[in-house]
């Protein structure tokens, strides 16, 4: 009997340590809040491990939480359209089509399924930073897209991240390219006074969106 107590006792623990080494860890040059220790994160990943097992994705959906970006996380987690999770990864966008490679994160249906893909080259940047790129992308569910729905996501993102640099202020880390673009539209969100007036502008001033409808399904004009 303690032969078999022993047994399963080391089974347990084994399955333990290959179920921890199943996650890719934070890059150990991406600076973490002090909250996210590895022991809070290795607590976390299960909750995401169906969407990603990188675990810079389970943290910077954790930071999602209390923002207005929750709504985001909880269509990540599986609320959306085809009551599916949302897998994100990071990969070379060119392999879908040459005309991406240069941004920064797209998402994608295929057979039914969600996918939010991002850039490799934002790979170490914050987590916070990729909350609010999450944010953005997670709005994107169906075939449809559009100005003012393009308008609603870019206006999400930076509500986002002016509230992500509130309770995680190292998030602000200048070296990475993605800060950069989230603090752009920080300031467009601020120059309108906490409205889309200058994020619609830029939006509807995107060569990348000339084609674009006005209006798509649940994003009306405002």
């Amino acid at each position: 009997m303690k032969k078999i107590l022993a047994l399963l006792i080391i089974y347990a623990m084994t399955f333990i340590q290959v179920q921890a080494k199943s996650y890719e860890p934070v890059p150990s040059n991406v600076k973490l809040p002090p909250k996210y220790t590895q022991e809070y994160i290795d607590e976390i990943s299960p909750e995401y491990s169906k969407v990603s097992n990188e675990q810079i994705f389970h943290v910077a959906l954790d930071m999602l939480k209390g923002t207005s970006g929750d709504f985001s996380r909880k269509a990540i987690m599986g609320y959306n359209i085809t009551q599916y999770p949302v897998k994100v990864q990071f990969k070379d966008l060119s392999e879908i089509d040459q005309s991406y490679s240069t941004f920064d994160a797209i998402g994608w249906k295929k057979k039914g399924k969600l996918y939010i893909f991002i850039n490799p080259k934002h790979q170490y940047a914050p987590p916070g930073a990729l909350a609010a790129l999450l944010a953005h992308e997670a709005l994107h569910q169906d075939e449809y897209n559009s100005l003012s729905e393009e308008t609603y996501a870019w206006t999400m993102e930076a509500t986002v991240w002016t509230e992500i640099l509130k309770m995680y202020p190292e998030s602000n880390n200048l070296d990475s390219s993605l800060v950069t673009r989230e603090n752009i539209l920080k300031q467009l969100l601020e120059k309108g006074n906490y409205t889309n007036k200058y994020i619609k502008k830029t939006v509807y001033a995107n060569s990348g969106y000339k084609n674009l409808p006005l209006t798509s399904p649940g994003f009306e004009n405002k």
